[in-house]
């Protein structure tokens, strides 16, 4: 993905970079011929100083047009690689929906950019949009919503959700309005330090924390922040509710 988008970079750089050389000789090819225009009008005078001045701008423009484009086109590709492997590694990154876990908030295919440097600074929220490795298989991502923060116990009877901690021991029910179709799981878990029990919205297509337990703090990659395809869900923080009624 990486060496796709510098590769895109390059490209652009190297066209631009042959328009500015195509006018650059257009213009040169220009000067020169107006100053042989005047050169005849003065009787062909070859005057040591006209000379030289020609001269000087043939050789000006050879080695620019040639030798220097490759050699831009190398600075250009470092440059793109010190900027966009970093952002890549610690700021942001693009996600592809692969599935309709997460209908209808997202559909399959929309193309998102995950934040990564939040959670950083702050904890996951109850109600976040996260993608994360697959606690069975890290090598995949997933792309669920938080409904189970550090130490809550999530009690799940059919489509109603509470939420017991120490902050509300009595518990409190999760309105979900984004939640389309029911589903009939009865569970009650507690989670321990660092563990988030995931869901998605699409609760009768989804596999989640009901099957597979809680994710791992260590394992979110980061929070969905923007939605940039289909361009008519263009969005900023897509999906996002806050989940916690007290």
């Amino acid at each position: 993905m990486i060496l796709r988008q510098v590769m895109l970079c390059i490209k652009i750089k190297l066209y631009i970079k042959l328009s500015q050389s195509q006018l650059h000789t257009s213009l040169r090819e220009t000067i020169m011929d107006k100053f042989s225009n005047k050169i005849q009008l003065k009787d062909l005078s070859s005057s040591s100083e006209g000379e030289h001045f020609l001269d000087f701008e043939i050789n000006k423009g050879k080695p620019h047009a040639k030798d220097n484009v490759l050699w831009e086109l190398i600075k250009f590709a470092i440059l793109a690689l010190l900027i966009v492997i970093p952002i890549r590694i610690f700021i942001a990154q693009p996600f592809i929906v692969n599935g309709n876990s997460m209908v209808p908030t997202f559909e399959h295919s929309e193309y998102l950019i995950v934040d990564e440097i939040s959670y950083r600074l702050s904890a996951p929220e109850r109600g976040d949009v996260i993608v994360f490795r697959y606690p069975r298989d890290r090598s995949k991502f997933f792309i669920k919503r938080i409904i189970g923060l550090p130490n809550d116990t999530v009690i799940i009877e059919g489509s109603q959700i509470t939420i017991k901690n120490d902050g509300v021991p009595d518990g409190f029910l999760i309105d979900e309005p984004f939640v389309k179709n029911k589903s009939t799981n009865f569970l009650e878990t507690t989670l321990g330090d660092n563990e988030y029990f995931v869901m998605g919205d699409n609760r009768t297509a989804s596999s989640d924390s009901r099957i597979w337990g809680p994710v791992e703090r260590k394992e979110i990659v980061g929070r969905v922040v923007l939605r940039l395809i289909p361009l008519n869900a263009l969005s900023y923080l897509p999906g996002n509710y806050n989940l916690d009624n007290t």
